[in-house]
């Protein structure tokens, strides 16, 4: 909690470090804003109850802005009018409150995604462009310092070399290769591994870091080198025992140089910050994804932001045992999650709030969406996930958040407590529930049905079907102006070549300020013989005079 409060409001902090890394000012997403924090948890989990009665004590207490960082594995996701937090969210949208939560950890699987109810801002996690090394040097001459990734702050030095060894070659006695190379509980040889630096792989996400790290402490190693392509990205805190996490194709040079020599040797360094890192931002692999999580028909997470290696105010470790060996507790941590990419958010949402007073949880939701980047710091490329590829709108949501953007939006989407009942009834919910857990008498219409979901004026569009022995499946959305008046926008589609994408019109006026304007999109099949899957595509508005408002869309193609 004092990680994720100091992030979204902390005042700032001049030389703030976590014992030398990522030194610099520290400073939260609005200082200026005042904090109350509700405790929901205990040492035995959050109960539900005691989460309803945060939130609603937070909407009693007259809040702008709610920021969870709180969920519950996507395999065990309770449907909306049974989530604490949904049910939460939705009473504070109907009180002018906005609700931004943690997208979650489960990824990179898809459909994984949790917190998913469109009246919450869903996000997903980042990576920035700070790393931190933990080099390798290796024994055998010219050209031996491999870069590793973790937070170690052990006192190994350049001077003294160790013997290094594979795991899979210290195996205990009658335990399988495999078990002793990804460094299983009981796997090492104590004699064989004692004063060595061990090489482990991670062929085994069921085993943590943590484990594979106490794992060879516990049999006697003098370090630990880890070989895993996915986790790499995010550093470990190791404490005072060396480690390091390198990628496949260092890990199979440190392996071929093991195989290759008579006695292979290795050190450790202690970790350094490393700044201007690229590529950046990187879509986290533990980010949980889309499509869905409750339904396909909202595309989710909404939005990315920082939560990989973040550095906020901590409460001291009051366990000496697990500080670096001489080191006082620390008043900073560096942690990783979606719990931290989700006050980044709610700290920008309450700025945001504080700078544009009339808007609403939508007006303010939408203006970070549609203004967020799909673009890295190599080149403006476009924002890759952690296996390098391009990031799709299911990973990554409409983009990485841009405050200063999102300032000046141009245009916004308004959703309203309506759009939201609406959503329940064509969700399937029968109206007696809906009544008894929104406190109204809504109505719903008498051809509710799943497929009208789409048509929610949300911020990006999802179509779970498209079928192209069908007629094009056409949506509406409308705009309303919070920039200049007399304003003109004119429409620009990215989609990909086998997606036919109309927009109707191809140009909106805005006479006055709060206009609002309307425009249909219609997606087709250009060919009948187009694979299966999702295509992901955007609608820019642009005035030309500064203001792109681009609504993201995923449309699935069944065949």
């Amino acid at each position: 909690g004092t990680h994720t409060a100091s992030t979204a409001a902390g005042a700032v902090v001049y030389n703030a470090s976590y014992y030398g890394l990522a030194r610099g000012a520290a400073k939260g997403g609005s200082p200026s804003s005042r904090l109350a924090v509700y405790k929901a948890c205990s040492m035995v989990g959050c109960a539900s109850s005691n989460i309803l009665k945060a939130i609603d004590d937070a909407i009693d207490d007259g809040v702008d802005v709610i920021s969870i960082s709180i969920g519950i594995s996507s395999i065990f996701q309770s449907d909306f009018l049974s989530d604490p937090i949904a049910i939460g969210a939705f009473h504070a949208h109907q009180r002018g409150v906005l609700v931004v939560c943690s997208g979650g950890n489960d990824g990179p699987d898809p459909n994984t995604v949790i917190n998913s109810a469109p009246w919450i801002l869903t996000v997903a996690a980042s990576s920035i462009d700070r790393s931190f090394q933990s080099r390798i040097l290796l024994g055998n001459g010219a050209g031996n310092l491999v870069k590793g990734t973790a937070i170690n702050f052990s006192n190994l030095t350049r001077s003294k070399l160790y013997p290094l060894v594979f795991g899979g070659d210290v195996a205990a006695e009658f335990t399988p290769v495999n078990e002793a190379s990804n460094c299983y509980p009981g796997s090492l040889n104590e004699e064989k591994t004692a004063g060595k630096i061990v090489v482990c792989v991670d062929g085994d996400p069921t085993v943590s870091r943590r484990v594979k790290k106490l794992v060879a402490e516990g049999a006697g190693a003098r370090g630990l080198i880890l070989v895993d392509e996915d986790e790499i990205g995010v550093a470990f805190d190791s404490g005072s025992f060396p480690f390091s996490e390198v990628g496949t194709r260092a890990g199979n040079r440190i392996l071929t140089y093991i195989n290759s020599t008579r006695a292979p040797s290795a050190t450790i360094l202690p970790s350094r910050t490393v700044d201007s890192f690229k590529p950046a931002p990187v879509v986290a692999y533990f980010s949980s994804r889309g499509p869905g999580g409750l339904t396909e028909s909202i595309l989710k997470p909404d939005i990315m932001a920082p939560g990989v290696g973040i550095l906020a105010a901590s409460i001291p470790a009051a366990d000496v045992a697990s500080l670096p060996r001489g080191k006082k507790p620390s008043s900073f941590a560096i942690k990783s999650g979606t719990s931290m990419a989700c006050p980044h958010v709610a700290g920008t949402a309450a700025f945001l709030k504080s700078v544009r007073s009339r808007w609403t949880p939508s007006m303010i939701k939408s203006a970070l969406m549609t203004t967020a980047t799909t673009t890295s710091n190599v080149g403006k490329k476009d924002i890759t996930s952690s296996s390098g590829a391009r990031a799709s709108y299911h990973e990554m949501g409409a983009g990485e958040i841009s405050p200063v953007r999102a300032v000046d939006p141009g245009l916004v989407y308004e959703t309203t407590t309506r759009d939201y009942l609406l959503f329940l009834c064509y969700y399937g919910y029968k109206q007696h529930l809906i009544s008894s857990v929104s406190g109204t008498s809504f109505t719903c219409p008498s051809n509710s049905t799943d497929a009208l979901i789409s048509d929610l004026n949300y911020p990006s569009i999802s179509i779970p079907k498209l079928d192209p022995t069908r007629p094009p499946r056409a949506v509406t959305r409308t705009l309303t102006n919070v920039g200049p008046a007399n304003a003109t926008y004119a429409a620009a589609v990215d989609a990909p070549a086998d997606l036919a994408v109309k927009v109707s019109p191809g140009t909106l006026l805005f006479s006055e300020v709060s206009t609002r304007a309307s425009y249909e999109v219609s997606f087709d099949v250009r060919a009948a013989a187009a694979g299966k899957g999702y295509r992901f595509g955007s609608v820019t508005w642009s005035d030309g005079a500064g203001h792109s408002v681009r609504t993201v869309f995923a449309v699935n193609v069944v065949v």
